[in-house]
C-alpha cells in the first residue's frame, strides 16, 4: 500500500515522504480500515508515540496520521461491534501506524459508524477537534447550562467546535483570537469577541470556564478571571498558573465512540461545522502538509476518491 512516512525526527514536516508500506494486520480487537479521507496534526511529529512503540523502542519508519474516516475491510480476532463493508470514522492508536495511508489497523472500539450522508473528509476532520471540544466542556470542564466559557483561539480546529458546543449547550461564550478571527467566531455562535492583540482580555471579567488552547502568559492571565469553583480546561500542557479557588486541569484526548456518535449526529442535524481549510490527494500530500502559507482550517489527505 502507499502511506506517508517519516523516519527523522529532527526533520519534521520536511522528513515526510509517499512510499510503498506493507498493509497492515489486524491484531485481536482490531479492525483494518480501507482509508478514504485522514486528517493530520503536525504536533503529532513532536510526540514520543510518532517514534517509538508502547515499550519505547524504535519504530520507524512510521506512518502519522490519527484521524481517519474509511470503510471496515478486515476484522481481528474476536472484534465486535463493527462489520466488513461498514463506513466508520475515528481515531488511530497513538503508538502504532496511522492514517495517512491506504490502510490502517485501528482498535474498534477507537471508531464509530459514519452515516452515509456524511462525506469521508468531513467525518476525518471530526475525531480530534470534536472529541477534544467534548471532553474538555463536558467531562474534564463539567459545564452547566447557563455558565460563561472563555474560549481561546475561537475560530481554530478545537476552539471552533468548542464555541459551538457550548453556545447549544446554553453558555454564555466568549471567544479570543486575532483580528481576523473575530466574525468567524461571532457567526458560529460566540456572543463576544476578544481581540488579543489589541483589546484587554482582563475586561472580560469573570468567567466560569476558561479553554485554554495557547498557554503562556494567556493562560496566566486566563486562570485570573475563573470566579470561585470555576475551571481551566488546558490542551497546552499542565497548566502553569491556577485560579485561586477553583480548579485546572490538563488532558490527552481519547477515543470514544458514544461522544463521536454524538458530535456526528449534530454534523448531520446542521449544528455542528467542522473547520476543513483544505481537501488534498495522497500524491500531494506532503506538499499540502508543508505549506507555503497559513491554511486556515485543517487540512485533510484524501487518500481515495
Amino acid at each position: 500500500m502507499r502511506a506517508i512516512v517519516v523516519t527523522d525526527e529532527t526533520a519534521g514536516l520536511a522528513g515526510m515522504t509517499l512510499a510503498d508500506r506493507p498493509e497492515p494486520e489486524p491484531a485481536g480487537n482490531d479492525v483494518v480500515v480501507r482509508v478514504h479521507a485522514s486528517g493530520f496534526t503536525p504536533g503529532e511529529l513532536t510526540w514520543p508515540g510518532t517514534w517509538t512503540d508502547r515499550l519505547g523502542r524504535d519504530r520507524t519508519p512510521s506512518v502519522p496520521g490519527h484521524e481517519l474516516a474509511g470503510v471496515v475491510s478486515a476484522l481481528g480476532y474476536g472484534t465486535r461491534g463493527l462489520t466488513v463493508g461498514q463506513r466508520v470514522f475515528g481515531l488511530a492508536d497513538w503508538t502504532r501506524d496511522g492514517t495517512l495511508a491506504e490502510y490502517v489497523a485501528v482498535e474498534a472500539r477507537n471508531l464509530a459508524p459514519l452515516p452515509g450522508d456524511v462525506d469521508f473528509t468531513v467525518g476525518a476532520s471530526l475525531p480530534i477537534s470534536g472529541l477534544t471540544a467534548w471532553q474538555g466542556l463536558f467531562v474534564h470542564g463539567r459545564f452547566e447550562v447557563g455558565q460563561s466559557v472563555l474560549v481561546h483561539g475561537a475560530a481554530g480546529g478545537v476552539g471552533s467546535v468548542v464555541v459551538q458546543l457550548a453556545r447549544e449547550a446554553g453558555a454564555y461564550v466568549i471567544g479570543t483570537g486575532r483580528t481576523a478571527d473575530r466574525q468567524a467566531a461571532l457567526d458560529l455562535g460566540a456572543h463576544e469577541f476578544v481581540d488579543l492583540g489589541d483589546d484587554a482580555l482582563e475586561d472580560v471579567g469573570e468567567v466560569d470556564l476558561v479553554f485554554d488552547m495557547i498557554g503562556g502568559d494567556i493562560q496566566k492571565r486566563s486562570a485570573a478571571l475563573v470566579r470561585a469553583g470555576g475551571t481551566l480546561v488546558s490542551i497546552a500542557g499542565p497548566p502553569e498558573a491556577r485560579p485561586a479557588d477553583g480548579l485546572a486541569v490538563d488532558f490527552v484526548v481519547e477515543p470514544d465512540r458514544a461522544q463521536l456518535s454524538e458530535l456526528v449526529q449534530r454534523v448531520r442535524d446542521g449544528r455542528l461545522r467542522t473547520n476543513i481549510g483544505h481537501v488534498a490527494e495522497l500524491d500531494d500530500a506532503v506538499a499540502a502538509l508543508n505549506p507555503t502559507e497559513r491554511v486556515k482550517g485543517k487540512t485533510i489527505i484524501r487518500v481515495r476518491p
